[in-house]
């Protein structure tokens, strides 16, 4: 399954997991925003960057009334910046959601992390990483299901109730967060990401918590200068998964719902 829908016709919006490789992660946004709108999924299983771009590209094409509304979350909102600056009848506009910071000089995501851990834990999470990126070890899928939680840990600000379902997750592939992400980070020290963002276009509408690892000027700064239309929320009290979140959740499904409004509006 590489794709799920929810809600009904048309289907204008797309729901663009993170990971890389953690397919099922947007369900609970996709479910939520079905009872406003039509909304498709893509799961990504590419392994290289241009193949994901490829695969989304194709899903879009092929799942959605065009031009579609992406909204990507995290890898997904990196994901989603080509995909719009390549297909540019295709793509609408633009939310992204906790994106990583686009040039290299703001990334202090991994610090950021390892701060709010103790070294006992700071030193779990080195040994993961080590057999993640160890082709030979079969123990990778358990390794990247630790490193998730580690993350939940460092990334949420104030947990809310788990929305989650059991059959929301499709899959958390190691291999490919593995690759992409190595693939993905050569692209931003290079410049190449902030050059790419710099053919965008469309309305990008920028929503990222202040409690968020990845650090807020590292979307703000860098794409307001560059992108015509742009526009930075910040979220109180909110950390890299702001649905999660105790205090924020509700702010951020209102600030979609009314931010939809107006993209479907002059999307018609």
């Amino acid at each position: 399954m590489n794709v799920r829908k929810y809600g009904e016709h048309p289907y204008r919006i797309a729901v663009i997991h993170g990971g890389p490789g953690a397919a099922g992660e947007m369900a609970i946004v996709a479910r939520y925003l079905s009872h406003h709108y039509g909304i498709v999924e893509p799961m990504q299983t590419a392994v290289t960057v241009q193949g994901q771009i490829e695969e989304l590209a194709e899903i879009l094409v092929k799942e959605t009334d065009k031009p579609a509304i992406l909204i990507g979350y995290s890898w997904g909102a990196w994901l989603s910046i080509p995909v719009a600056a390549r297909y540019i009848d295709l793509i609408h506009s633009l939310i992204l959601v906790s994106a990583g910071p686009f040039e290299e000089k703001y990334a202090s995501v991994f610090k950021n992390r390892m701060k709010r851990l103790t070294s006992k834990e700071q030193q779990e999470v080195f040994d993961i990483i080590k057999i993640m990126n160890d082709p030979d070890r079969s123990e990778k899928d358990l390794a990247f299901k630790k490193f998730g939680e580690f993350m939940g840990k460092t990334d949420i600000y104030n947990p809310g109730p788990d929305l989650r379902r059991d059959d929301d997750m499709l899959f958390c592939n190691p291999d490919i967060f593995t690759r992409i992400w190595n693939e993905a980070a050569k692209l931003r020290e290079s410049g190449e990401l902030i050059k790419i963002c710099s053919q965008i276009r469309c309305l990008v509408i920028a929503i990222h918590g202040d409690y968020d690892p990845h650090p807020a000027k590292g979307v703000n700064i860098p794409l307001s200068t560059i992108i015509p239309e742009f526009w930075f929320i910040l979220l109180e009290h909110c950390g890299h998964c702001p649905w999660m979140e105790a205090e924020a959740k509700e702010r951020f499904f209102s600030i979609l719902v009314d931010e939809l409004s107006g993209m479907v509006s002059s999307s018609l």
